[in-house]
């Protein structure tokens, strides 16, 4: 069985929308507009790149991302590792050709499929709606944030407003640094 893990750069109020400077939200670029820059912060960034075997997002989060992506030398681990997008209205004709093997999914029952096949640990970037539907259907099984000390109000949030039983992680790594960022590595108990 493969495992799920959602990496995330997030707010202390639970905000994720437009870390990388994405058009459209007023505090976008919040992770280098606002914290100064610690490289010992984000060595866990690097780690998730030797670590996984696929990469999975939503529409939007490939439709941002496979632009741009293909050309950064820091995400060279990414581009050759198959990619999975879950999206019910990307058709295959706007695939990107230049970023490696892309699987659509069509549904979550294709994700929970797709878990129960061979290979390494499949890492979910960005892809906020995607994130809370994988998480309240509990598919995700570990979650990697980087927590920023900032609170931005508004904005797309990783976890939804489902009321649902509780869901129990266990902290399995956690690092502060001077900056104020937290690295917390949760897993999700079962």
């Amino acid at each position: 069985m493969r495992t799920l893990i959602s990496t995330a750069f997030i707010s202390l109020d639970g905000v994720v929308e437009a870390p990388g400077g994405e058009p459209g939200y007023r505090n976008s670029g919040w992770t280098f507009k606002d914290v100064e820059f610690l490289p010992e912060a984000y060595e866990i960034k690097g780690r998730e790149q030797e670590e996984a075997a696929a990469m999975m997002m939503g529409r939007l989060s490939y439709e941002a991302f496979s632009p741009v992506w293909p050309a950064m030398d820091e995400f060279a681990d990414y581009n050759v590792m198959p990619k999975y997008v879950v999206s019910t209205t990307l058709a295959e004709e706007n695939l990107v050709s230049n970023w490696g093997e892309t699987t659509i999914l069509r549904s979550l029952d294709d994700v929970a499929a797709l878990k129960e096949t061979e290979g390494g640990p499949i890492i979910i970037h960005g892809s906020a709606s995607l994130n809370q539907a994988l998480s309240d259907a509990g598919l995700i099984d570990r979650y990697h944030l980087l927590v920023f000390p900032l609170l931005l109000g508004a904005g797309k949030r990783l976890f939804s407003a489902t009321d649902k039983d509780t869901q129990k992680l266990r902290l399995v790594e956690h690092e502060a640094y001077a900056n104020g960022l937290q690295k917390n590595v949760f897993d999700v108990v079962r």
